[in-house]
């Protein structure tokens, strides 16, 4: 089946337009970011702020990027060229704008609460689908409860205190930016007391041994997250299940009722796994429109997170994702900070030829964030042609690297001072999840790190001339 012709960002003037004004970025000193940065009038402009409903404000400052308010208007220009609005909104309403598999894209509906009306759907299955989503919902937290009361136990009677993640590749990803995101949260962290979460993705069996090593078979839950039960997935699925069987099974105990009290999945097909030995209440489902690199608000996350940190704090999570669909579906595109971020890696790798883009957050907390983000924006914008089959006239995406704090100042630093233009995300708090005073120090731990967070950024966008350089020795 042929697909029909679309319309492109390089089949607009606007794209022309954005051209011209990269080569006199390139070409004009005074649009360098030192004379831009000393622009106040231009500084206060290039801000975003939300305030969610915790009342938790989320500001976006990138007047440190390499744009003016005219560069601005040119990119949201080619955001109107192409119908920006309209896709964002078939993409809300539930239109298959996924062509090339003729799905609708629903992630937001994984975290709409139960009563929420999803407005302007064309989806003919909406509210089926938004109720099937809570009935799963409703399972977990049931089932998550049982677990950590002590309800359901393990084969010998003990409590299953360790959570294995078996996936393969990179779908736990999410899950996992997840996990070490609350790790440190002092809410999160009490409810987590005396469990531990763990996954097993890789299908060298190196991961399999270091994976288990340490936990006690009695003691282990296992959630298996396949959407079709695929060979990797299979493969590892099957280590962890030998692993358990040949430490659990006895005259005590059949391998079924090992499976049955330790192992769960979580998938689109239950009946591969039923043929695997996991019986259907074991079993917590997905959809075919869920994307793995975006189903950590799915049961795919929600599951070993919840058995982790309660469902409650979960639910607080999803909460907290719907805050942000709904400020990226309602904000204007000039307030609306997931458009304003999307734009500028356009600008930056598109147009300015800047291929490589760093995610750098200020948390130890969010390690493996830039990780999560390599994922979901690596594979969804790794394409060489277009959806109608036309091969692209420019690279698409950016190449994503990043550290937490300090951890990136002596491993890449040094390249992005001196060696190349890498444009940098920086990410900061202005608490700590776990501040820290120590005697005699003028200022907390987290401020003098936080010193480092605010100094980077502006050493990065002014830079040193030889004036400077011969002026300080």
């Amino acid at each position: 089946m042929s697909t029909p012709w679309i319309r492109k960002c390089t089949d607009v003037p606007q794209y022309d337009a954005l051209q011209n004004a990269a080569a006199e970025f390139q070409e004009d000193d005074k649009l360098h970011l030192r004379n831009l940065c000393n622009d106040a009038a231009r500084c206060a402009g290039l801000k975003a702020t939300y305030i969610t409903k915790g009342f938790r404000k989320i500001i976006l400052d990138y007047s440190r990027q390499q744009v003016t308010g005219e560069t601005m208007e040119l990119l949201f220009d080619l955001a109107d060229a192409i119908g920006f609005t309209q896709k964002r909104e078939s993409m809300r309403s539930g239109e298959r704008i996924n062509t090339t598999e003729d799905k609708a894209v629903l992630h937001h509906l994984l975290r709409m609460p139960k009563d929420f009306h999803f407005t302007g759907s064309v989806h003919s299955l909406a509210d089926t689908i938004l109720e099937d989503v809570h009935s799963v919902r409703d399972h977990i937290a049931r089932f998550s409860e049982r677990v950590r009361s002590g309800q359901h136990l393990g084969v010998t009677g003990k409590p299953l205190k360790h959570t294995v993640v078996v996936t393969c590749g990179a779908m736990h990803l999410g899950t996992e930016f997840v996990h070490e995101a609350l790790a440190a949260d002092e809410r999160a962290s009490a409810a987590a007391e005396g469990r531990k979460l763990h996954f097993l993705s890789n299908v060298d069996p190196v991961d399999t041994f270091l994976t288990t090593r340490g936990i006690d078979p009695e003691e282990a839950l296992i959630v298996v997250v396949s959407k079709d039960f695929n060979s990797g997935e299979s493969l590892n699925a099957r280590s962890i299940r030998n692993w358990l069987i040949s430490n659990l099974t006895s005259d005590s105990f059949t391998e079924q009722e090992v499976i049955e009290r330790h192992i769960f999945a979580v998938t689109s097909i239950g009946s591969n796994f039923a043929n695997f030995g996991i019986p259907k209440n074991n079993i917590f489902k997905i959809w075919e429109w869920v994307i793995g690199r975006f189903s950590v608000t799915s049961a795919a996350g929600v599951l070993p997170l919840s058995l982790q940190y309660s469902y409650e704090i979960m639910s607080d999570f999803l909460d907290g994702a719907h805050d942000m669909d709904e400020h990226f579906f309602n904000a204007p595109l000039r307030d609306n900070i997931p458009v304003l971020l999307g734009l500028l890696g356009i600008w930056n790798s598109t147009f300015m030829g800047y291929t490589t883009r760093a995610v750098l957050p200020y948390a130890q907390s969010l390690r493996r964030f830039p990780a999560f983000v390599q994922l979901v924006d690596m594979t969804s914008n790794g394409k060489r042609v277009a959806l109608d089959g036309i091969e692209l006239l420019h690279p698409s995406g950016e190449i994503t690297f990043g550290e937490p704090g300090n951890s990136g100042h002596h491993a890449f630093f040094q390249l992005m001072h001196q060696g190349r233009v890498v444009p940098a995300d920086f990410i900061g708090f202005m608490e700590s999840q776990r501040p820290l005073y120590l005697p005699g120090e003028a200022v907390s731990s987290h401020d003098e790190f936080m010193s480092n967070f605010f100094a980077q950024p502006d050493a990065l966008a002014y830079g040193k001339t030889l004036v400077d350089l011969m002026q300080e020795g």
